[in-house]
């Protein structure tokens, strides 16, 4: 009788286990799905904005700032968004906010007659992701717990870089037609409406998901989260922005403007396919993934600004993949160490950290674009492989916390 006690529970408790695996799954597809569409939008107007703004005046540097700008709101607000966040537990809300200024910015691109207005409008853009990115992310990590970060993460970010490659060759097609940057812009108001319907949905299917118990005591982050932090700065100082890299390909006239948004659609196929490998490899092999992620994207530079147009295409793949890594590890990362009532303020705060030295290292790369090429390739490439090593040495102490 006491065996077969056991074994029942034993039963119920694995029934209950796959039960919970299922709705985590569900949970994060539904998430997938929000972002492929949030993905078509942005993807779809990241992949032109370097020409686009080039077409409308600005200089390589004016270009490289505008992006560094945007970058830096996109991750360092997150810091105020994320704390903002595990105070009020309104993630459902911020995320809505979030996903709700695509509908207003990108689409107002079509209208942007110089670069200064368009700067503000991507610039408005960047700063509705650092709203939602936190808040998001605690409601995903709630469901990769369940199935494994690395595979959870891979999952979802193989779904939103499928509306990332849908988005750009929505813009071939729209660039082909129009023979014009601009008016591509509006055809992304339809994607950026299906995001909110798309995120209805999931709020519905899904109303209790992830709710982290309130906070009892002093928030204090891990000491290892803080230097795992600064090693995601020191690789993103070095990693170059695409509207960079199109601008060289269209000055150099590597690609057409309809091959630009054609790249990057490319792009965002390897980037999908590398996550959700590299989330496979990150559960398995842990940050050891990522340090072999990073040496793959630091070939981006050399590739991309010295190598010619058979480098420009290989450059793309290296950026793609690890960029893919990226999307699979560092917020994987994160999810172990950090336990899920610090979650918002540890995303916020990496993001941060992240954002500032993604706009200083855009901002050098822009000044050192017209004096010498080699320079910025060598530091791009330094800073990665500085960001590796202190990868490398981190990979024994990132344990999980309770």
């Amino acid at each position: 009788m006491l065996l077969r006690s056991v074994y029942s529970r034993k039963v119920s408790c694995g029934l209950a286990n796959s039960e919970k695996r299922k709705a985590a799954l569900k949970f994060i597809v539904c998430l997938g799905i929000v972002s492929l569409f949030a993905d078509m939008t942005y993807e779809g107007a990241h992949s032109i904005i370097g020409p686009y703004l080039k077409d409308l005046g600005a200089t390589a540097f004016q270009v490289a700032l505008i992006a560094g700008i945007g970058e830096m709101l996109a991750a360092s607000l997150r810091f105020f968004s994320g704390r903002f966040a595990d105070r009020s537990h309104a993630y459902w809300t911020i995320t809505f906010c979030g996903y709700a200024m695509n509908v207003v910015a990108i689409p107002a691109l079509a209208w942007a007659h110089n670069w200064q207005t368009a700067a503000v409008l991507i610039i408005l853009e960047r700063t509705g992701k650092a709203l939602r990115g936190p808040a998001r992310d605690v409601l995903l990590s709630g469901a990769t717990q369940e199935v494994g970060h690395g595979w959870g993460f891979g999952l979802h970010s193989i779904m939103d870089q499928t509306g990332a490659v849908i988005g750009p060759l929505l813009m071939v097609a729209a660039v082909a037609r129009s023979h014009n940057f601009g008016p591509p812009f509006f055809w992304l108001a339809f994607p950026a409406v299906g995001t909110l319907l798309a995120l209805t949905t999931a709020r519905l299917v899904n109303p209790a998901q992830a709710k982290p118990a309130k906070p009892q005591g002093p928030q204090v982050l891990p000491k290892v989260f803080w230097a795992y932090a600064f090693a995601a700065g020191l690789l993103a100082f070095g990693f170059v922005d695409f509207p960079l890299l199109s601008f060289h390909f269209q000055s150099e006239e590597f690609s057409t403007p309809v091959e630009i948004p054609l790249l990057y659609a490319g792009a965002m196929g390897i980037n999908g396919l590398t996550a959700l490998l590299f989330g496979r490899m990150y559960d398995k092999f842990g940050l050891n993934t990522l340090v072999l992620g990073i040496f793959i994207s630091a070939l981006t530079l050399p590739l991309g600004f010295l190598g010619g147009p058979a480098g420009a295409i290989a450059a793309v793949a290296c950026w793609a993949t690890g960029l893919g890594a990226q999307d699979a590890c560092l917020r994987s990362g994160i999810a172990t160490v950090v336990s899920m009532n610090k979650r918002g303020g540890a995303f916020g705060a990496f993001n941060g950290i992240y954002g500032v030295m993604w706009f200083l290292g855009s901002l050098c790369m822009g000044v050192l674009y017209s004096r010498s090429l080699t320079a910025l390739v060598v530091l791009g490439v330094v800073m990665q492989l500085g960001a590796a090593g202190m990868f490398f040495q981190l990979r024994r102490v990132l344990k999980p916390q309770a």
